[in-house]
């Protein structure tokens, strides 16, 4: 008997910690159980190869909003050339509807409803052992063959002790150049209408004792990234501490570890903590989501943004912590307005990331109930995106989605922070900016074409052409401040001023200070030159560290430095 786990996620760096968990906790039946990953940008035809030659008797897919169309397609062929193979899924896309999943899709044989580990022990004790009977499983729904294929649910399993399930990363080196996710909690203490994690009204932790030495052994092979996926994991101070205080006190000086936060939680021992940091030690995802306080009440969200706003900037204060904060489009009583105040109210906080996402309507969750109330309309694909509310048309969706997308090219990118710092205050706010920009890359047919980043930066230099008052020569400068920040460029750009008349002076100036071959020196017209040095670059941004104490003497000609008193 061979039964095979198997994942199709999103990207190749992704892991999917649902089967190595139900893996893990199935161990009895180790020499039995296959698990695969894949990705959904596989060829089919690849996938469907490697799962006929492991010839599994049953196959569990994972399902989620990401990979459910590509799962249900890949099964459908799967089924005519293992049409033995009993075939299970798992997972939020299918527990909260399972049995209208399994009347749509006859290839799949059951599911199994929310949490898997123990119902997927049971599964295996059952088609191994032959133990038990399927009828009295929990946490279950399938075709029960003895009633003529009828769907039976077996109702939901009551929820498990997280201590129990073993600890899936003995061996890191196994998930190189991936992302290691890892949970220390389950369920949430909010009940956000649009999160599945309001379902579950029981919030777990994981014992401390198990924790800490789990967190060791990342420390000690020194895995570059940890991604904790506790839905709000300072929720009980006492377990977030213990946890921030002891990756502080090990840290390998390479390992970075993500947590999801509500901000206004963050207490006071907590920031003095944060403030003492390695630079890029930890980074923080924080969901604003609105700031307009009837859409806060009305998806039954908690949050005190005065209180918020002040924790955001004490840490951004520190310099030493990313900082990434959402926002969701396409809320009840959010209207396009609002929304643009909302942006205006992050953006000002200034987070290294701000992720403008729109309304996913998920199965299971209370929006999904108030679709009719609202006005909700959302595409009937996952991820089940929203497409128009009573307070925000259709048109007013696709402004927000070139927001959106303008957001993502050239704030979320890290290609143009000084560009923006000084061009943004050109316009009456920073929504404004992005939402012009955005419309100049339509009125261009630029929104439909995948550019480069130099392209990128010519496209904003004909943007700010558009405006006498906009120095575009100075722009320009910015720019090439922002292009060597990054990388020691091999070839200029059309844009970049010439540095022929300086070429001596820096040759000279070269080798009498001994500047490393990997350092860049620009000199701009104004005089400044500016050394960018590759080999000690900012922990945190990664940008090149920046010497400004340099001045051009055209009468010497030769770079002579001044030491700033300032």
């Amino acid at each position: 008997m061979k039964i095979l786990l198997t994942a199709c996620n999103a990207k190749y760096i992704h892991s999917n910690l649902a089967v190595y968990d139900l893996n893990a906790y199935a161990n009895k039946y180790h020499d039995h159980i296959v698990l695969k990953e894949y990705t959904i940008n596989q060829n089919k035809d690849e996938v469907l190869k490697s799962i006929y030659q492991e010839n599994p008797d049953v196959i569990c897919f994972s399902c989620y909003i990401w990979n459910i169309s590509y799962v249900k397609e890949l099964v459908a062929d799967l089924a005519k050339i293992l049409p033995n193979a009993v075939i299970w899924a798992g997972g939020p896309e299918v527990s909260y509807d399972a049995e209208n999943f399994l009347e749509q899709n006859p290839e799949f044989f059951g599911v199994m409803v929310g949490e898997g580990e123990e119902t997927f022990l049971d599964l295996a004790g059952f088609y191994v052992d032959q133990i038990g009977e399927l009828e009295k499983i929990p946490g279950i729904a399938f075709r029960n063959t003895s009633k003529q294929g009828t769907v039976q649910h077996n109702g939901w399993r009551d929820l498990m002790d997280l201590n129990k399930i073993p600890f899936v990363y003995q061996n890191p080196e196994e998930f190189e150049h991936r992302i290691i996710y890892y949970e220390s909690s389950r369920g949430c203490p909010f009940r956000c209408s649009y999160c599945l994690s309001s379902i579950d009204k029981k919030l777990r932790f994981r014992s401390l004792d198990l924790v800490l030495p789990e967190l060791q052994v990342f420390i000690d092979h020194k895995v570059p990234q940890v991604k904790f996926v506790d839905r709000t994991f300072n929720c009980d101070h006492k377990h977030a501490m213990a946890i921030w205080k002891y990756i502080v006190d090990h840290d390998n000086g390479i390992t970075n570890f993500h947590f999801e936060i509500s901000a206004d939680l963050i207490r006071e021992d907590e920031l003095e903590l944060m403030k003492t940091m390695r630079p890029g030690l930890i980074q923080l995802e924080i969901g604003v989501q609105s700031t307009h306080e009837p859409t806060i009440e009305a998806i039954h969200r908690t949050m005190d943004f005065e209180k918020l706003t002040g924790i955001v900037q004490r840490i951004h204060s520190f310099r030493n912590i990313h900082q990434h904060l959402d926002l969701i489009a396409g809320l009840p009583y959010e209207d396009y307005d609002t929304f643009h105040k909302s942006f205006n109210d992050v953006y000002a906080l200034a987070p290294q990331q701000l992720q403008l996402g729109f309304l996913k309507v998920l199965k299971g969750s209370y929006m999904e109930t108030m679709t009719a109330e609202y006005g909700i309309m959302y595409k009937s694909k996952e991820p089940y995106e929203v497409l128009k509310t009573n307070w925000l048309p259709y048109s007013d969706v696709l402004r927000l989605k070139m927001v959106e997308s303008m957001v993502e090219l050239y704030y979320n990118s890290g290609q143009f922070e000084t560009t923006l710092k000084n061009l943004v205050p050109y316009f009456p706010d920073p929504f404004i900016f992005f939402e012009k920009l955005g419309a100049f890359y339509e009125k261009k047919g630029y929104s439909e074409i995948s550019h480069s980043r130099i392209r990128r930066y010519e496209i904003l230099l004909e943007f700010v052409d558009e405006y006498e008052e906009i120095d575009s020569q100075k722009v320009a400068q910015d720019m090439m401040f922002d292009l060597y920040l990054r990388e020691n460029l091999k070839s200029r750009p059309s844009f970049a001023s010439s540095q022929k008349t300086y070429e001596k002076a820096i040759w000279e100036f070269r080798r009498t200070e001994k500047i490393a071959k990997t350092a860049h020196i620009e000199v701009y017209a104004d005089g400044r030159a500016v050394l960018f040095d590759y080999e000690n670059r900012d922990p945190l941004t990664r940008n090149a560290r920046v010497d400004f104490n340099y001045e051009y003497d055209e009468v010497k000609e030769c770079l002579i430095k001044k030491i700033r008193k300032s």
